[in-house]
């Protein structure tokens, strides 16, 4: 962390969102829709993160299994402008809303990386949100327990940026590290990939009329979400030094080119690079209160957001606000994946869905903090419930979803982490089709 520098200032803001991935533009929303002058900053050229330029453009199951949907709120704005504009692969059953009868069925889809970004421009901008591109936070500045702001390093140089609330957004809890705050690293496996266009892939869009189809994968590393395909003497990948993030894309963009080489150079050409690396748990805080999977089923009285596990069917959680912020500094909080989740709870919570759903908690709360001159952890809980509730969020499931057996449910296809993955996925979402 940082001392005050002599750093040229910029405008002071009441919210400062740093990230601008899925969860980052939610908490912008969140904040800017109720008044506050929110700056978001980003250090690639588009919003989305891992879901646009990562590449990693598949909203997971947002049901319980039974076609009941638990996330909701901003990540359907999301998910329905997204497939009002561009390609989607709802199941039938949730194409025009939700289904009126119980269904194995899962309300996921797939979208496209661009217009998903695009329309999350326009929403900010309507919303009045200052987005700062093609810039990183450097470093912070605290008094004590309260960060004053955040160093930019942008294109005119470092700049200071004042805030009453500081969202982080990052992916890797960059403020929260710089600011002291006690993190853990993740361990990621050696997955990457690119989208490749090929003759054949262009003639099967044509023939079914949807351009989603023309365009598909090509894996440098292709382990899965458990490990399968690891190279065995490769040590997991925390992506938290620039060696290490360095050392892992050169390698899978090597496997990759190995891979292109081989083939036929007229008939495939890889349309684009992830812009950031496809590395889904680098660095995550310890909140005040940390999740795991002993929470299953169970309520919390200053739950922000109930959630469903992707993988397993009926399985359901609710995110504490607790979950949001450390203890020991009193105007940052978190969203996406930095939240304080351990073990299987940070696979639950880092994907799409509930990324969007805590940044907007998160965007609320600091809209609220700002709103009543007070520390995250001294927002008024009810307030806050009652607010996202209006937004259409579903803060507690309901009992009556709860197998009677109280256990973890069957699994159920949903990730986007292996090609054995996918084509399970592509299965269950044919059904009845």
């Amino acid at each position: 962390m940082s001392q005050r520098k002599q750093l040229p200032a910029m405008p002071g803001y009441e919210v400062v969102v740093v990230g601008g991935g899925v969860a980052g533009v939610a908490a912008a929303l969140g904040a800017a829709r109720m008044g506050k002058k929110v700056l978001l900053v980003e250090r690639t050229c588009a919003l989305g993160g891992l879901a646009t330029v990562g590449l990693v453009n598949l909203f997971v199951p947002m049901c319980n299994g039974r076609g009941i949907p638990i996330m909701r709120g901003m990540v359907e704005e999301f998910l329905r402008d997204a497939a009002a504009y561009g390609f989607d692969s709802l199941n039938y059953e949730w194409q025009k809303g939700y289904p009126d009868h119980p269904t194995n069925l899962r309300y996921v889809s797939w979208f496209s990386p661009g217009i998903l970004a695009l329309l999350m421009v326009e929403k900010l901008h309507q919303a009045g949100v200052e987005i700062i591109y093609n810039a990183v936070v450097a470093d912070v500045v605290m008094s004590g327990s309260h960060c004053d702001g955040v160093e930019i390093l942008c294109e005119e140089g470092m700049r200071f940026c004042p805030a009453a609330v500081v969202v982080d957004a990052s992916g890797t809890s960059v403020v929260f590290d710089r600011a002291g705050a006690e993190t853990e690293l993740g361990e990621n496996y050696f997955t990457n990939y690119v989208y490749t266009v090929t003759l054949e892939r262009c003639a099967d869009a044509v023939a079914k009329g949807n351009i989603r189809y023309a365009s598909g994968w090509y894996h440098g590393g292709n382990a899965s979400l458990y490990g399968a395909n690891h190279p065995a003497d490769m040590p997991f990948i925390h992506g938290d030094t620039s060696a290490n993030i360095s050392d892992y894309l050169v390698k899978g963009q090597l496997k990759l080119w190995e891979k292109l080489k081989g083939e036929d150079r007229l008939s495939r050409n890889p349309l684009t690079l992830p812009a950031m690396p496809q590395l889904r748990k680098v660095r995550r805080i310890c909140g005040a209160y940390t999740m795991s999977d002993a929470d299953l089923f169970c309520h919390f009285d200053d739950a922000v957001t109930a959630v469903c596990d992707s993988e397993r069917r009926d399985s359901l959680y609710e995110i504490p606000y607790r979950a949001l912020y450390c203890k020991n500094l009193d105007n940052l909080l978190a969203a996406g994946r930095n939240i304080s989740a351990s073990g299987w709870l940070w696979d639950v919570t880092r994907v799409i869905p509930p990324a969007i759903v805590t940044g907007q908690a998160a965007g609320v709360a600091a809209a609220l903090a700002v709103e009543d001159k007070c520390a995250v952890s001294e927002v008024d809980i009810a307030a806050l419930q009652a607010k996202l509730t209006e937004q259409k969020v579903l803060v507690h499931f309901d009992d009556a979803w709860v197998p009677a057996n109280r256990q973890a449910g069957e699994y159920s296809p949903g990730c986007h982490s292996s090609p054995d993955r996918l084509a399970m996925l592509a299965a269950e979402q044919n059904k009845g089709k």
